[in-house]
């Protein structure tokens, strides 16, 4: 008999206005402590819209239950249609030398002695007489006369370029100090020769002619690959790293507009500098959870926060409620009233020591307090080395012995130690050491914190069907009333990874295309603006608050954490409130195409929804085979039904939720061919699948929240899955 689960809303929903504000350090005594991770209510995740009853259902039952798709910044969906290198740009067009018996340089040179002098000329006549003889000038060069003069030596480099394409030229020290000699030298991977390979310069502790690509280039292609990026159950980082290491690049060299979930199946896009697409299209057939395709040239490369937002597909299994009535209601109520914009708890991190909590301190310039939050023991370690290698330096403090066995993947901690290792006791020093956008994070999720409390007492103390008074909007034409125009927005606002999911281009475009004002009792005469026009602040210092009972609270809340909103108590800057910038935030959203659909299922191992590489394979020719489902790692057999993969046996087939063979989806009913056998009615489940689009700084966890009233922290749906 499957068990319902319900929450009371009448709980959730209880005004608390009344009630004295938690501070992060009340919190942390009373509650913290005995918890191994964030609770939503931590958080000020507290508020729901719609008054329906919740139901139970699996969120990331399987990684592909959580598709992400990338919207890009003209609308567009990015999906993986193709993993074949195009014609035009799937053959390296290689530097031909020219054969010196059919090609004269009698004109080049007398332009090249025009610029560097007779002497410069001989020495460039004699390499060149080289060319085509036995003589292997690709592991040769020439040195040309020292010069101190820089724009000498540029119309020098921009010679050889223009008119000696086939050779490339670097700098070099010269004799003295004060000058640069120009070392010039066949482009040998053009020239295509087996020479001595150009890594092979390190051993001559000598470095590349172009750090970024030194071959020539075709003027009519862009200068930068862009492809798109397909993983499963792999962080974007993680799969970049993974194609690096294959073409011997750094992770670095590759840009991409944000980081998608681990724990899901998602496609982006990606850029990386002067390379070929033949040779990336040629790592599909050796990488595993990774696909690449769709490849195209452009001229510049992608940077964090260059998308519009993220297309969604999500699968909810073992869904249980009263009656199927309160599922179709509820969905429908979400994709029409949308849901509270909080931050989810992706953003406080998943342990038993938040983010926000480091960042209070940080804000408040205790300095050596935020490094025991960072190396401390924690109760969320369930990983028995991470526990073990900080217990080894609270009671040791060798910094030495643990340096040694921390995990490479704990970037805070290592940077913490190896700057004490050098400044002793230098804890703000060793803060610093931590990469910018790390660091940033914490106080950033100090931030969230505040915004998510505030949203929640917005929401009990007026509702979220009307605007009041003393709210703050986005203006509609020309604002009369009290303005806030940002110019700019910190540089760590641009991160896009989904811990920090800050600030996105589009909402930087928003915040400077659109003034927040003060809404006055005209503007709700003239009835202009919607509940969906209101906003709440990020806190920061070209900021402006609400003008009613909530503008308050941002004071109250940050003063019972000992932190002043208008003022700093330490001069670091990075880490002062006062020096950020801060920012607006919608406090509701609806999602964007929203749809929906119930289906059957007859076993967990069923993928419920198309991937980009389901599509592609589905116009393969497909039989039974032994090898398993390949997109996600499941064993027995693979069999194609109507088109589709499906996982075990044949009578294992998706069914549609149906009454008198027809389907709901959103608002229309299809008609459905297929009935499920009487004889496998007891063993059916109950998935709810929806998809929409979200812009960046929205958490698609927290729609999901809206539907089911309850947690979704991870540690909530892995007790469902049991």
């Amino acid at each position: 008999m499957r068990k319902l689960v319900i929450m009371s809303l009448s709980l959730l929903l209880k005004p608390t206005t009344s009630k004295p504000l938690a501070s992060i350090s009340s919190i942390k005594q009373s509650s913290d402590m005995n918890k191994s991770h964030v609770e939503e209510s931590d958080v000020g995740i507290s508020c729901f819209i719609s008054t329906l009853p919740g139901f139970r259902g699996i969120l990331k039952q399987r990684y592909s239950d959580f598709i992400v798709n990338e919207v890009d910044m003209d609308d567009k969906v990015v999906h993986l249609t193709s993993l074949e290198a195009p014609p035009q740009i799937s053959e390296e067009k290689a530097v031909e030398v020219p054969d010196q018996a059919d090609k004269s340089y009698d004109t080049e040179l007398e332009s090249f002695r025009a610029i560097a002098g007779d002497k410069d000329a001989d020495t460039l006549k004699a390499f060149l007489d080289q060319i085509g003889t036995d003589f292997d000038v690709c592991a040769e060069s020439v040195v040309l006369s020292p010069s101190s003069d820089k724009a000498h030596r540029t119309a020098v480099h921009n010679f050889f370029k223009e008119k000696l394409k086939f050779l490339v030229t670097d700098t070099i020290d010269g004799t003295d100090d004060s000058s640069k000699c120009i070392r010039v030298r066949l482009n040998s991977r053009g020239n295509n020769k087996k020479g001595r390979d150009s890594r092979k310069r390190k051993t001559r502790n000598d470095t590349p002619y172009d750090r970024r690509g030194s071959e020539h280039w075709p003027e009519h292609m862009g200068k930068f690959l862009m492809f798109h990026l397909y993983k499963e159950n792999k962080e974007t980082q993680e799969a970049l790293g993974v194609i690096g290491k294959m073409l011997g690049l750094q992770p670095r060299s590759f840009g991409f507009a944000g980081t998608k979930d681990k724990r899901s199946v998602s496609t982006q896009r990606v850029t990386v500098f002067k390379q070929q697409a033949s040779r990336i299209a040629a790592l599909n057939i050796r990488l595993i959870g990774i696909k690449v395709g769709n490849f195209c040239q452009v001229n510049e490369g992608l940077l964090l926060g260059q998308l519009n937002g993220n297309h969604f597909t999500i699968t909810l299994r073992g869904v249980v409620a009263d009656s199927e009535d309160i599922i179709r209601s509820s969905a429908d109520a979400l994709g029409r009233c949308g849901f509270i914009n909080y931050f989810g708890l992706q953003r406080f991190g998943s342990g038993s020591v938040p983010t926000h909590h480091i960042g209070a301190a940080l804000l408040r310039g205790e300095w050596k307090s935020a490094v025991e939050l960072i190396l401390d023991p924690r109760e969320s370690d369930i990983l028995y080395e991470i526990t073990r290698v900080r217990e080894l330096y609270k009671e040791s403090r060798d910094i030495e012995r643990t340096l040694k066995q921390l995990p490479r993947y704990m970037v805070a901690e290592r940077a913490i130690l190896q700057c004490l290792r050098k400044y002793p006791e230098n804890y703000l020093q060793a803060l610093q050491a931590i990469p910018r956008t790390l660091r940033m994070m914490y106080v950033h999720s100090y931030q969230s914190y505040l915004w998510n409390h505030t949203a929640s007492l917005r929401v009990q103390t007026y509702g979220h069907a009307r605007v009041v008074s003393g709210d703050l909007v986005y203006c509609k034409e020309q604002c009369t009333g009290k303005l806030s125009i940002p110019d700019s927005v910190e540089e760590e606002d641009l991160a896009t990874k989904d811990a920090y999911d800050n600030v996105s281009e589009a909402d930087l475009r928003e915040v400077k295309n659109s003034s927040v004002k003060v809404v006055d009792e005209e503007d709700l005469t003239a009835g202009v603006y919607t509940i969906e026009d209101v906003v709440l602040p990020l806190p920061g210092s070209r900021v402006i608050y609400p003008s009613n009972s909530i503008g308050n609270l941002y004071h109250d809340m940050a003063k019972k954490d000992g932190i002043n909103l208008m003022e700093s108590v330490h001069g670091v800057k990075e880490f002062s409130i006062t020096n950020l910038t801060g920012g607006y935030r919608r406090v509701f959203q609806k999602p964007k195409d929203f749809k929906w659909e119930l289906l059957k299922y007859t076993a967990g191992n069923i993928p419920l929804a198309e991937t980009d590489l389901d599509r592609i394979g589905t116009s393969i020719p497909c039989t039974v085979t032994n090898k398993g489902d390949p997109l996600n790692g499941n064993k027995g057999e693979t069999i194609t039904v109507n088109g589709e993969f499906q996982s075990g046996n044949s009578e294992n087939v998706i069914q549609p939720l149906a009454e008198n063979n027809k389907v709901e989806s959103g608002t229309e009913t299809v008609e459905t061919k297929n009935s499920m056998d009487d004889t496998n009615i007891a063993e059916e489940q109950i998935a709810l699948k929806l998809s929409f689009i979200l812009p960046t700084s929205s958490y698609a966890t927290m729609a999901i929240r809206e539907l089911l009233k309850s947690s979704t922290s991870v540690a909530f749906h892995k007790s469902l899955n049991g």
